[in-house]
């Protein structure tokens, strides 16, 4: 992708309806724009971060043996009296239409099973969709983390005993933290004990540890799980009385629902026995925004390299140089044909520092900058992102180098 022909441009100033840093740095860098309170467009660069971790998501569900479907945002008044659920605050409703948008679909997931859930065989069932949910939510400040639509993973799994719910719930934990390892987040999440609501007397949280969290848990020196403030009575289930307290963001959040729900709408095996079930959502633009919070410094944000927009950021500081500008365009061009993802900086108007200081405002892992100073010695300076250091690289040595290298940015 050429900057030139980006839709976006970064800008200098802060915006000044924005609180949460996230919001700042993706406003300031072009990758969201803010339409209303809790409710963002996505543009180029926020867009291609939000799919690598929608695709990242997806594999991993994949992977765990969830079937994905895609429900309505729509929803009948006549599901939600069943449940007692239509006169919920989180949910906007269309009163003349008897009809409400969807923020969260058990309501929806449930009696759809009755249609293929015909007898014991046909279990266990995971089914899981990723979808923009609309919630009402009256704290809506902290940019992309706390939205009124937010894009959402939610996984429904139904079992016809409690040995295969929890053998399955395990499993979604471990697919979890697969999940945050690849967005970079596995050394500062953790699973955590928190209160069940309606649904149970406890669930788990994934909470990841960033002083912008909204949440407290106390973590177990012992076993290195945490508990949130809420259901925190000074002991660990292992036995540990040591813990760490920190600030965290919640980044998913899992339930054994069991037959709340199978009663309601009568999902029953063929001996009569109504399913029980689990719930295991995960917030993707939320997950985002945690990123953005954990990952940044004074000059912009750090993304780890599964979910940067680019992995590289070519950069020409002498435009107005014929034999530097032929040059970038041919690196350009290398890079595409290797099948790399490069943001390629080439516009005319912007001075070298303006330049400088885009590359790190957008945070994209590896710089690569070429100039009429490196050009004298065939070579371009080679930074990654957050390191002080710069090296130069022989241009006809910089595709093995990529090969090599682009795996440890």
């Amino acid at each position: 992708m050429k900057q030139a022909d980006l839709l976006t441009r970064t800008v200098k100033e802060n915006p000044k309806d924005e609180i949460s840093l996230n919001a700042k740095l993706l406003t300031r860098a072009g990758f969201v724009d803010k339409l209303a309170s809790g409710i963002y467009t996505y543009l180029p660069l926020g867009l291609r971060v939000l799919s690598k971790i929608e695709n990242i998501v997806r594999e991993e569900m994949n992977s765990v043996g969830a079937q994905e479907i895609l429900m309505p945002s729509l929803l009948p008044k006549d599901n939600w009296e069943k449940t007692g659920r239509w006169n919920v605050e989180e949910m906007y409703k269309i009163h003349d239409e008897n009809l409400g948008l969807g923020w969260t679909h058990e309501e929806i997931i449930t009696p759809l099973m009755k249609k293929h859930i015909l007898s014991s065989h046909d279990l266990p069932k995971a089914i899981y969709q990723i979808q923009s949910k609309f919630r009402n939510e009256p704290r809506a400040k902290s940019g992309i983390l706390r939205g009124r639509e937010f894009l959402m993973k939610d996984l429904y799994s139904f079992h016809n005993n409690e040995e295969s719910l929890n053998e399955y719930y395990e499993r979604i934990k471990k697919a979890y933290f697969r999940i945050y390892e690849r967005c970079g987040l596995k050394d500062k999440t953790y699973l955590t004990l928190a209160g069940g609501g309606t649904f149970s007397s406890s669930s788990h949280e994934f909470q990841t540890i960033t002083s912008a969290g909204e949440d407290i848990i106390y973590i177990c020196k012992e076993c290195g799980n945490a508990i949130n403030k809420e259901v925190f009575d000074k002991k660990c289930s292992c036995g540990g009385k040591d813990f760490i307290e920190e600030k965290a963001i919640e980044v998913g959040n899992i339930f054994k629902l069991g037959t709340k729900y199978s009663k309601v709408f009568d999902l029953k095996d063929e001996n009569g026995k109504h399913l029980i079930m689990g719930c295991y959502g995960l917030g993707v633009s939320r997950l985002m925004g945690a990123i953005v919070e954990v990952f940044n410094d004074d000059k912009g944000m750090m993304w780890p390299k599964n979910v940067a927009p680019f992995s590289i950021h070519l950069v020409s500081l002498d435009m107005g140089d014929n034999d530097v500008k032929q040059k970038a365009e041919e690196i350009y061009d290398i890079l595409q044909n290797s099948n790399l993802e490069v943001l390629y900086d080439n516009r005319d108007e912007k001075t070298a520092g303006e330049k400088l200081n885009d590359c790190d405002l957008i945070g994209i892992p590896m710089r690569i900058v070429i100039s009429q100073k490196t050009l004298k010695e065939e070579s371009v300076e080679i930074k990654k992102r957050g390191e002080e250091k710069t090296e130069l690289l022989k241009i006809k040595d910089l595709i093995d180098f990529l090969k090599n290298d682009i795996q440890d940015i």
